[in-house]
């Protein structure tokens, strides 16, 4: 498969550097998206979903260091080239400690600046040919436009190849698994097994033996010995979902596997060497598991290394004709039915549904429309009668306070401007606190600032 054309987004006030610095660029196989300031920038983030970011230094309104801030709010891991006719050493100490890439001075040499691009390209995940597998097949189950799932992959990309630990939040149906899975097809242990054991689906005295293994004889019922779920995912990949449910004498025993890189069988006097990466994934909120004292804390931290979280199904609405159209497909194939597409109210009402249960609700959906499609095209009908006797109307408790918790963020934006500072002091909150959450739902205070007219 052919390797996509990496895409830039080149910030400078000046109009004929910028079509200078378009042109270099374009001649040398970048896709290029040219903003004349950092509030256009900003601006076109979602539609040009960049690579790279190279941003002029000095501009009027928004500089390219408050650009660079912004971009990192919600995307922490893309790379930012900031150029400046000012070069000193004083603005680039400051720039590359706050994580600005690399810091070029004008007058610049064209070759150089796009041996910077290519060096953040590559340490960023986006040219690598042994970071994935060569048919680049990694996330295919995995389908989105929207940008906020474009942000996790490249973030599940570039985490991939190493061993780090991954810890994966997302409600009940947003495809934790689909996503560690994804993470494991991009890394080194591909060749090597994949296993998924969920934490609240096995009885405590059970789960145990299930993870670390038994010898016979060490219980009622052991008549022979079992290789646990660890040994058995040896140089691959573990995945232990819901990790929030996982009995606390396990959490002590888990912590132990991590810090040793061995197990101990039940039953067993001697411990086995391991070599298996984690990944973790829960949609509880484990810093309230934490606080009531349900969670050990130095477990959390083993395991939340890298973080990765899913957005709910209602904050990726693009997405969903993307995902109706290839689920209508394959469950067409799969019960030999006519349909091959919904009608335009049907989809409409698809796309503008809550969504509690998110993609595993919106699959069950439309395989109960397809199920009992007469027609090639699906009417707004049976989409109707598949919402309603979908289980959704008593919204899930994490469902609940999240939708709480993002309403009462606006509301108190809302109430102040924007001022953050101001809104944390009203919700008795500090500023970095109150900064979190606002990164935890995705809210953006900028948009709530009064407009001057």
């Amino acid at each position: 498969m052919t390797m996509e054309r990496r895409s830039i987004l080149l910030v400078d006030d000046d109009p004929g550097l910028l079509r200078l610095l378009s042109i270099r660029l374009k001649s040398a196989g970048y896709t290029v998206t040219a903003a004349s300031s950092g509030e256009e920038a900003l601006a076109n983030m979602s539609a040009a979903r960049p690579d790279v970011v190279i941003t002029d230094l000095r501009m009027g309104g928004m500089d390219g260091l408050a650009l660079f801030e912004a971009i990192h709010e919600n995307h922490p891991t893309l790379p930012v080239i900031i150029l400046t006719a000012h070069g000193s050493i004083p603005d680039a100490v400051q720039a590359t400690r706050r994580g600005v890439f690399s810091f070029v001075t004008k007058p610049f040499d064209s070759q150089k600046l796009l041996e910077q691009v290519a060096v953040a390209l590559e340490v960023s995940g986006g040219t690598s040919e042994d970071r994935v597998p060569a048919d680049d097949d990694w996330s295919q189950h995995i389908l989105c436009r929207s940008a906020l799932m474009k942000d996790v992959l490249s973030k599940a990309r570039m985490v991939a190849n190493s061993d780090a630990s991954v810890f994966i939040r997302g409600d009940s149906g947003t495809g934790k698994e689909l996503l560690a899975q994804a993470v494991h097809r991009a890394s080194r242990r591909r060749d090597k097994p994949f296993i998924a054991v969920n934490c609240g689906a096995i009885p405590e005295p059970l789960l145990e033996s299930e993870l670390f293994g038994h010898r016979k004889g060490s219980f009622t019922g052991a008549t022979q010995d079992h290789q646990g779920l660890f040994q058995a995912a040896d140089g691959g990949t573990l995945l232990l979902d819901e990790i929030g449910d996982m009995p606390q004498p396990l959490q002590v025993k888990l912590l132990r596997v991590l810090q040793e890189s061995q197990v101990r069988p039940v039953g067993a006097t001697a411990s086995v060497s391991v070599d298996v990466r984690i990944i973790s994934a829960t949609h509880r909120q484990l810093d309230d598991e934490m606080r009531e004292g349900r969670f050990r804390e130095d477990l959390y931290y083993r395991l939340n290394v890298v973080s990765l979280e899913l957005p709910a199904l209602a904050e990726r609405r693009e997405d969903i004709p993307l995902l109706v159209n290839h689920f209508l497909q394959a469950l067409a194939h799969k019960y030999d039915k006519r349909a091959r597409s919904f009608a335009p109210e049907a989809m409409e009402r698809l796309v503008s549904a809550p969504w509690p249960g998110n993609v595993r609700q919106l699959y069950n959906v439309v395989e109960q429309t397809v199920t009992l499609s007469t027609t090639p095209v699906i009417p707004d009908s049976l989409v109707q009668s598949a919402l309603r006797d979908e289980p959704g109307s008593i919204v899930p408790f994490a469902d609940a306070r999240r939708r709480f918790e993002k309403d009462y963020l606006a509301r108190l934006l809302q109430t102040t401007g924007g001022n953050v500072s101001q809104a944390a002091r009203l919700a008795r909150r500090n500023r970095t606190e109150f900064y979190k959450l606002l990164h935890r739902h995705h809210i953006d205070p900028s948009l709530f600032k009064a407009q001057d007219h």
